[in-house]
């Protein structure tokens, strides 16, 4: 990590040894040196409305009346709706759009004294798993400018690594957020289904997907998550709990009383760098104190394909809102009918991977398929939720975040097969509806890769705990 966490920031305002002001000048110099390089911003607010703020955040640092983030920098995936940025899904199809208000997060964010920094890059609609689907050109990896940053939330992960934001907001439907997180050395969080609210995220596939936090160090992540979690009566799908995570008091695990569970069907196909690198991070665990034990969960070899179908079906489903009617994106040229305009619209708006996954989900739906696909899709989902719940009752359930380390640009988007590939470790845990976190587990030949642990329903302090532990261990930790 080459810059200093948020939660060490923090301190250092608070303490009076950072100035926000300089600070926030130093992370913007920053952007200014990078993004032409990286691309990772879709859009950024003026120097100066940040400037502002950091003046303003300086005057309640003094007065004793800091608040959370107050003085943090904080960027934003351009799938979450903000009232002073467009908000387009990097989709022609909202190209300039500016919704009529905010998501919930942003709201939080805001009470908590974050200064937000821009809207970041991402796939399409949240449709893929390396950043170059956007609409906007792709993101590169700040590690190495000719590797990708994962995606969907490739954004969010760059804009850490080079230190163009202190935390930021991501979304995970199939480990958009882990998986960047991975590929850029930083730390990401799926949370539980429910524990963060939903309202103002552009859907994607409504029943996987959640906001979630991502940062510089683990801590930086259980800031971020303590503000943003607990219930929201605009989203019905929220759980009715408070206290999620105490950020100030959490403190490393115990190895002693840990217990790790590695499913072989996890480690299938996995890279020999990667997987030599996370037995070599189990074997530190063991000699520290922990348990850690091979185990078996045929289903999970399902996991990948139900995974697609229910997120595609879903997809056709919640993008046919965009028929040229409400939002910006028009056809060139004037339809001469109402069909046409629904044609033209997506034919011109929508980018390839999302026109076939809207295509894939309208035929996994149709009539004779449906049984088929879509419905033994979701009970293979509670299969793979039945047995997750299980095995996380006894055990953290650990596995690489994902296969390989960070591919090159282009080496993956021209076979879908290869593409969806990436997720195979993900996808997992939004089926099962569980805390999900990746943070650094060292490199593979000069490249960042990331270690996943998986925990019970509602036990994401356990994972982060886990995750401090971790960072003392390898040495990580700098917050």
């Amino acid at each position: 990590m080459p810059f200093e966490s948020a939660w060490r920031l923090k301190e250092e305002m608070i303490s009076g040894d950072l100035d926000p002001v300089e600070h926030a000048a130093h992370v913007l110099e920053r952007i200014r040196r990078w993004e032409g390089s990286v691309h990772a911003y879709l859009s950024l607010r003026r120097e100066d409305e940040i400037l502002g703020d950091t003046g303003r955040a300086v005057e309640r640092l003094r007065s004793g009346k800091a608040r959370p983030l107050e003085g943090l920098l904080v960027a934003v995936k351009d799938n979450i709706m903000t009232l002073d940025l467009p908000t387009t899904a990097a989709s022609k199809m909202l190209k300039g759009f500016k919704p009529g208000y905010e998501a919930t997060v942003v709201e939080r964010l805001r009470a908590a004294g974050a200064i937000i920094t821009g809207k970041t890059n991402m796939d399409e609609f949240a449709m893929g798993s390396t950043t170059e689907l956007s609409a906007y050109g792709p993101t590169r990896n700040p590690v190495d400018l000719e590797r990708v940053p994962g995606g969907s939330s490739g954004g969010s992960a760059a804009v850490l690594a080079y230190g163009g934001a202190d935390l930021a907001l991501g979304s995970d439907t199939g480990g958009s957020i882990r998986l960047p997180a991975s590929f850029t050395g930083t730390v990401g969080l799926k949370p539980t289904y429910g524990a963060v609210s939903r309202y103002g995220l552009i859907p994607y596939a409504n029943s996987l997907e959640q906001i979630g936090p991502m940062g510089r160090s683990v801590r930086d992540v259980a800031l971020l998550f303590s503000v943003i979690a607990g219930w929201d009566p605009r989203d019905a799908t929220t759980l009715r709990r408070t206290g999620w995570v105490d950020p100030e008091n959490l403190a490393p695990l115990d190895p002693h009383s840990l217990r790790i569970c590695t499913p072989e069907e996890l480690l299938e196909g996995t890279d020999a760098s990667v997987a030599k690198r996370f037995d070599s991070l189990l074997g530190e665990l063991e000699e520290s104190g922990a348990v850690v034990e091979e185990v078996r969960i045929p289903v999970l070899r399902e996991a990948l394909p139900a995974y697609y179908t229910i997120a595609m079906a879903e997809a056709a489903s919640n993008l046919a809102r965009y028929d040229g009617s409400l939002y910006p994106c028009r056809p060139s040229t004037r339809p001469r009918s109402w069909e046409e305009l629904v044609e033209r619209t997506r034919t011109e708006c929508f980018g390839s991977e999302v026109k076939r996954r809207i295509l894939m989900g309208v035929y996994v739906l149709s009539e004779g398929y449906r049984d088929q696909f879509y419905l033994a899709a979701t009970r293979i989902r509670r299969l793979i939720r039945n047995a997750m719940m299980a095995a996380t009752r006894r055990c953290i359930v650990a596995s690489p975040t994902g296969p390989v380390p960070a591919p090159r640009l282009g080496e993956r988007i021209g076979d879908p097969l290869k593409l969806y590939a990436l997720d195979v470790q993900t996808v997992t845990a939004n089926l099962a509806g569980i805390p999900s976190l990746s943070q650094p587990m060292g490199r593979v030949m000069g490249l960042p890769v990331g270690v996943q642990w998986m925990g019970p329903s509602m036990g994401e302090e356990t994972l982060l705990r886990l995750g401090l532990l971790v960072e003392e261990v390898l040495g990580y930790g700098r917050g």
